[in-house]
């Protein structure tokens, strides 16, 4: 009889799959990784794994991550990983059967954990400016304001994730760009459009760093291709290095840095457009999400615009 594969080879050949068929980088893989890994652990304590786990076992362990005081994404997600690793094995007639695909999962809500105002990120913004601005900085120190300013005009006026902003070329500051070209998720690309002002602080991002060019740094720094560069593995600042200055700049503009990352300014960009009246189809475009469902946990932005319209401009509507 042979030898059921163990979960560590079904796992890397999953994530195999991932990568080859659905193109997903490296932080999809490495969060799909952990949460299966936990699930084989559970599974083990049990006496089970991926190819005998059924139903009920599997029950057990989403019951388990609500014991161990799981929020309700993140039982979600490790529910979506067994799913998507179930029909893996179905489908390569690995088992016969699949025991994730009757699970339920917790109830999720639509809105947003986290919102800023058009005035908070109008705070932080004119914060980054004037420090970017201070007469009395040393040019080490007003190249890095000027790096958070440019960082923080171009995600608000993008939307971009922030693994898409970091890795951005040095060729997306020109001067003449009114559009980019972004590598997002599974390697796709699309165009984002820029506005005036996301295009004045690259463009003053990008001559500081000329200015700052010294025949030490000639080889390193000012010579990399990226628009963001650092001396680190991947050439470029990191997400966890703007996330940190991020939070410091929100508590200089007076905002609790708990309320403040990355992400939260991706909620407002597109927040702030539906408010406006932007169509969720275009949103979805900007965004990069390939499903229209992603987009929808903004749906609540378009619902109260609909409610305020029809307060404010029904001809019955009391006055």
């Amino acid at each position: 009889m042979p030898t059921q594969p163990s979960d560590a080879r079904l796992t890397g050949l999953f994530l195999d799959m991932l990568a080859a068929e659905q193109g997903a980088g490296p932080n999809t893989l490495d969060a799909y990784r952990r949460d299966l890994t936990d699930v084989s652990e559970f599974l083990g304590r049990a006496g089970h794994n991926f190819v005998d786990a059924q139903t009920q076992v599997l029950r057990d362990y989403l019951a388990d991550l609500d014991s161990r005081g799981f929020k309700s994404t993140s039982v979600a997600r490790r529910l979506s990983a067994m799913r998507h690793l179930y029909r893996f094995l179905l489908n390569e007639r690995i088992r016969t059967d699949d025991p994730a695909a009757i699970l339920s999962g917790p109830k999720r809500g639509r809105g947003l954990p986290k919102v800023l105002s058009i005035a908070d990120v109008d705070r932080m913004l004119r914060r980054a400016r004037e420090l970017s601005e201070a007469a009395d900085a040393s040019p080490s120190k007003r190249l890095r304001s000027l790096r958070l300013y440019c960082l923080l005009e171009v995600l608000y006026a993008t939307g971009l994730r922030v693994s898409e902003l970091v890795a951005l070329p040095r060729s997306a500051a020109k001067r003449d760009a009114r559009m980019i070209v972004v590598r997002g998720k599974g390697n796709k690309e699309r165009l984002v459009p820029l506005n005036e002002a996301s295009r004045q602080a690259m463009a003053d991002y990008l001559a500081a760093t000329e200015a700052a060019k010294t025949e030490k740094k000639k080889d390193s720094l000012a010579a990399s291709k990226w628009l963001f560069p650092s001396f680190g593995e991947s050439g470029h600042l990191t997400r966890q290095h703007f996330a940190r200055d991020l939070k410091e700049l929100a508590i200089a503009s007076g905002l609790q840095a708990r309320l403040v990352s990355p992400h939260v300014l991706r909620h407002a960009f597109a927040s702030h457009l539906l408010h406006n009246g932007a169509d969720l189809r275009i949103v979805q475009t900007l965004l990069g999400h390939t499903d229209i469902s992603t987009t929808q946990i903004y749906t609540h932005v378009v619902e109260e615009r609909l409610k305020s319209l029809v307060r404010d401009l029904h001809p019955l509507a009391e006055k």
